[in-house]
């Protein structure tokens, strides 16, 4: 029923960390499927070694690097199992982590304008990152539970539909290895919702060489998704101080694509806040640059 789906780069070291806690998994209805995006150390023959051990279906696909986004892309376009499990390398799961998917799932699996579910992550140590939700079984487009809500912001860990990330791939743009993954969470959130569950069932942190603790580095470096991106921020959906942060965003980065402030107002839909914007953005361009 289900695809843990996990993109890697030269993550080796790290995918044992998860190998393992999948192995403990009280329900073994799944497949794992690694995506290698060009790694240069040696993931392929650590996870032949996992192949060999495991009693669950293991698959793995190499790639040339081309950033996260684009290890999805692959990943999704070949999965044919029902739900899309996205699960970083250097991350691992509680042990009943399955077991509560398949659960959730069977309760929801007729609900048409569903796209997935919602749990909650916890760091090594057992803390929570984040905050609970509302209630339990809370059904909300992701702009209304993590965007415009203060009560749950920080990352959860998402289950898919596959069918529903078939629709809206990641797009890419030449020569960008990076993207923000919620500009396509924006976009799905204007036709589906997802199920919000109180339950942990995923393990992260941060490492200090991760995307997370990267981010503006990352971003200047891919300028063009990033403005794109931006520009998903500035729906009417969202709260007016989330709207204007991303027209900031889509000043900036916008400029560090080349784009002079004239074309970026032509292009873009939200054009009174991109205005609004242009001047504190221009200067944050040129402090950033």
């Amino acid at each position: 029923m289900i695809t843990v789906l996990t993109p890697t780069y030269n993550r080796q070291m790290k995918l044992l960390d998860l190998y393992q806690s999948l192995c403990q998994q009280t329900v073994k209805d799944f497949e794992w499927l690694i995506v290698d995006d060009g790694s240069t150390d040696d993931t392929e023959s650590e996870v032949s070694r996992f192949i060999l051990e495991a009693d669950f279906s293991i698959r793995y696909i190499y790639k040339e690097n081309g950033g996260k986004h684009t290890a999805l892309n692959v990943g999704i376009a070949i999965n044919e199992r029902e739900l899309t499990f996205i699960v970083d390398s250097d991350d691992r799961l509680k042990e009943d982590a399955i077991e509560i998917i398949i659960d959730s799932h069977s309760q929801h699996s007729d609900n048409e304008s569903l796209c997935g579910y919602v749990f909650l992550r916890c760091f090594p140590d057992g803390k929570l990152n984040g905050k609970q939700f509302v209630r339990d079984d809370y059904i909300a487009s992701y702009i209304d539970t993590r965007i415009n809500s203060n009560d749950t912001c920080a990352d959860k860990a998402e289950v898919f539909l596959t069918k529903c990330l078939k629709e809206f791939p990641f797009p890419e743009y030449p020569g960008e290895r990076f993207l923000g993954e919620d500009i396509v969470w924006i976009r799905m959130a204007m036709k589906y919702k997802m199920v919000h569950i109180n339950k942990v069932i995923y393990i992260g942190d941060y490492l200090a060489d991760g995307l997370t603790k990267n981010r503006r580095k990352h971003n200047i470096a891919a300028p063009l998704g990033c403005m794109y991106r931006a520009e998903e921020y500035m729906r009417n959906e969202l709260k007016l101080r989330y709207r204007l942060k991303g027209a900031l965003q889509y000043v900036i980065y916008g400029k560090f694509a080349g784009f002079k402030l004239s074309s970026l107002i032509r292009k873009t839909s939200y054009k009174t806040l991109v205005l609004i914007v242009c001047l504190p953005g221009s200067l944050l361009y040129h402090k950033w640059g």
